[in-house]
């Protein structure tokens, strides 16, 4: 399929020529990004080079067609320009005689340095010329062949195009995902396992008809977001977010009953006496755990030791928007045998 370029320059001005180019020293402290490895990895990393002022990297770029006359008119386009964030959406390509071309939607908010604010939104073309084809130096890189990006009277977080040339529309973004990530990073992004922080959490729709709903209502809906934390030897934590339109973001609370134990000489690898409640208390983490969709429950498993002879286990229930402790197991004998006793049971009639 033919894919459609636009005849624009990729050059943008973004403040008026004559002032006085910002000196290195002057260069605001902004992450490198040096990245070539895809169309919009180039386009971050043109716009990195930009934010730190290192004009001569962005120019680099750009291949044989450049964004402007000359090195020097493009330093001057970025006279009294303070910093560019930059949002890139859906990639589309295209192969085409040895190379492969991407169209890549781009939208850009420029900051001055009065603190004035002005949004650009438009498409980046690159081509990536086959490695295999390039018999002798210098190598050419994957590269900016041009763009264009025009004023946007919208705002930021909503310019950036839908696609480019061929390109699909980007996926709709999932705002109470977003939302509940944000609040776990938040909370536990110091305190988490790393290889998990990266890990999308599994997430689940749960429909419910309100207890106060009228015949004809429509069912109300909770999300239910499930990010492992932390691994143990034998222990897995995880912590739960629920969303809905009411309450928003919140993370899920587990009751849990305070027990008193006492064994045969106090010696817990002794005969077990009794397991008594004494109270309730709450946590955020859940341990072990596990989320039915059919039966509407989490579940925890709180493993003692390895082996798993001595635990305590919880059943929480979801109803009308809500979970709820139904069922609480307790196994305090240490005796190689899985017998844990209920001490919460809100399952069954009184």
């Amino acid at each position: 399929m033919r894919r459609a370029l636009f005849a624009a320059t990729a050059f943008l001005s973004l403040a008026p020529i004559g002032q006085t180019a910002l000196a290195a020293e002057d260069a605001p402290e902004a992450p490198y990004i040096d990245d070539r490895s895809s169309a919009e990895a180039v386009v971050r990393s043109l716009y990195s080079a930009i934010n730190r002022h290192e004009f001569a990297r962005a120019w680099g770029y750009f291949g044989d067609t450049k964004p402007a006359k000359d090195f020097d008119s493009f330093v001057k386009g970025y006279d009294g320009t303070d910093k560019v964030e930059v949002e890139t959406g859906a990639v589309s390509d295209e192969g085409a005689a040895g190379s492969i071309f991407y169209n890549v939607p781009v939208a850009i908010r420029a900051t001055d340095k009065t603190g004035g604010e002005k949004v650009f939104a438009g498409c980046y073309t690159l081509r990536q010329v086959n490695a295999q084809i390039q018999a002798a130096p210098p190598f050419d890189p994957i590269h900016i062949e041009k763009g264009a990006l025009k004023p946007s009277t919208a705002d930021f977080e909503e310019a950036l195009p839908p696609s480019c040339g061929d390109g699909p529309p980007p996926p709709k973004k999932d705002t109470a995902l977003e939302q509940a990530r944000k609040a776990f990073l938040a909370t536990y992004g110091d305190q988490c396992d790393k290889q998990f922080l990266a890990n999308e959490p599994e997430g689940f729709s749960i429909k419910y008809k309100d207890r106060n709903a009228q015949p004809g209502d429509p069912d109300k809906e909770t999300r239910l977001f499930h990010f492992s934390c932390s691994a143990a030897a034998y222990n897995e934590s995880s912590v739960y977010y629920m969303t809905d339109e009411v309450d928003g973001v919140r993370q899920l609370q587990f009751a849990e009953p305070e027990t008193d134990i006492r064994y045969e000489n106090n010696d817990s690898d002794g005969k077990l006496l009794s397991v008594t409640v004494i109270g309730f208390h709450t946590t955020g983490w859940a341990t072990n755990s596990d989320y039915d969709p059919d039966a509407h429950t989490i579940t925890t498993f709180n493993k003692w030791r390895g082996i798993g002879d001595a635990s305590d286990s919880g059943t929480y229930l979801f109803r009308n928007g809500d979970f709820s402790l139904v069922q609480y197991d307790v196994d305090a004998s240490y005796d190689g045998e899985e017998n844990p006793q209920t001490v919460v049971d809100y399952n069954t009639a009184p």
